[in-house]
């Protein structure tokens, strides 16, 4: 699970729905954060700044999300590592260029 906080992880959703390639994301409790879902063995790999990777259990239907896990739905229910990295990158330069205005 590759967890950022919220207002860079709504417009890396954003780009990823776009895209086609947004799985599932949990929205996190009183941090302001959201968590995507990612392939199992994701966090040995995951190195970039602003955001955590860690392997944890699929949260359960209890749990608050912005875009529920649909097996079998119109899109994925895991978001590729790659495709996420470079719609991070992408949503921090668009912040970042708004924030310039």
């Amino acid at each position: 699970m590759v967890t950022v906080p919220e207002r860079e992880g709504l417009e890396t959703v954003d780009i990823l729905r776009l895209r086609g390639g947004c799985g599932a994301v949990l929205l996190g409790d009183a941090e302001s954060t959201l968590s995507f879902l990612v392939p199992f063995g994701t966090a040995a790999q995951w190195q970039l700044p602003g955001s955590s990777c860690r392997p944890v259990p699929t949260p359960g239907a209890e749990s608050h999300w912005l875009l529920p896990p649909t097996a079998g739905g119109p899109g994925p229910v895991l978001t590729d590592p790659a495709e996420l990295r470079a719609a991070l990158g992408e949503a921090a330069r668009t912040l970042a260029a708004s924030e310039r205005l």
